[in-house]
């Protein structure tokens, strides 16, 4: 009777140790989230002219149809520049303008009531990062997420911006954003004229562009349908859409 019970108490002590390390254990084994710091290759020469603009102007204009990885070449840019020291935050900002329908109310603090329209960005910064580090920076501020209509009167210093959807956004609020661009920064701005929800008079991507091109200090890259690295009928599609 008394070796049965010993017996029991030693494997309720095995348990206890595998689940306490199961459970309240959060050091991470080998580090796991290193595997996500590779760096990612064109895979078409305006991809790679898109790279090297990100990394040798303050400010890159990307335009181009949905799919031919604009947003996540800039979230990569960001991450490298991030891990490499040569900027202490990544700011993102994306429009809260809804695709032809009405989401209502969305309840929780500024993170969660933009999550739906920060979506595509969180799975680029995920792939990137993993999702341990990702939340680590968020917490801390090292990641921060900041609407468009709360971005006037800031100056963005050592900072990765990224202003995605940006063909959602006025003409007078691409000004404003453009005018945040502060020392040591770099300032990535995403979108497709052709896909937006505004009215097509109101969007102010395509004019902003055309006004910015013949700045030698800013590269505006214009993406095709050749360029678009989804299924092949997606870049079909658009040829003809």
């Amino acid at each position: 009777m008394a070796k049965r019970a010993a017996r029991r108490a030693k494997l309720h002590a095995i348990d206890s140790d595998r689940v306490h390390s199961l459970v309240f254990d959060h050091a991470p084994a080998n580090d796991r989230d290193q595997s996500y710091i590779r760096k990612i290759r064109p895979r078409s020469d305006n991809q790679r002219l898109l790279m090297e603009a990100i990394d040798s102007k303050p400010l890159t204009i990307a335009v181009g149809p949905a799919g031919t990885g604009k947003t996540y070449l800039a979230i990569c840019a960001a991450v490298e520049a991030l891990e490499a020291g040569t900027v202490s935050r990544i700011l993102l900002s994306r429009p809260a303008v809804e695709a032809g329908e009405n989401l209502g109310f969305l309840p929780g603090d500024m993170r969660e009531k933009l999550d739906p329209y920060l979506r595509p960005l969180w799975d680029a910064l995920n792939d990137r990062l993993g999702a341990k580090r990702l939340r680590q920076y968020l917490d801390d501020g090292t990641i921060e997420i900041a609407p468009v209509g709360f971005m006037r009167g800031r100056t963005l210093n050592n900072s990765f911006v990224l202003i995605d959807e940006a063909q959602n956004c006025t003409y007078g609020q691409l000004k404003m954003l453009l005018t945040r661009l502060g020392w040591h920064s770099t300032m990535v701005m995403t979108g497709d004229p052709d896909q937006t929800d505004l009215l097509p008079e109101l969007s102010g991507l395509g004019d902003i562009a055309r006004r910015l091109e013949s700045f030698e200090d800013v590269a505006v890259v214009r993406l095709l349908d050749t360029d678009v690295v989804r299924h092949p009928l997606v870049g079909r599609m658009l040829s003809v859409l």
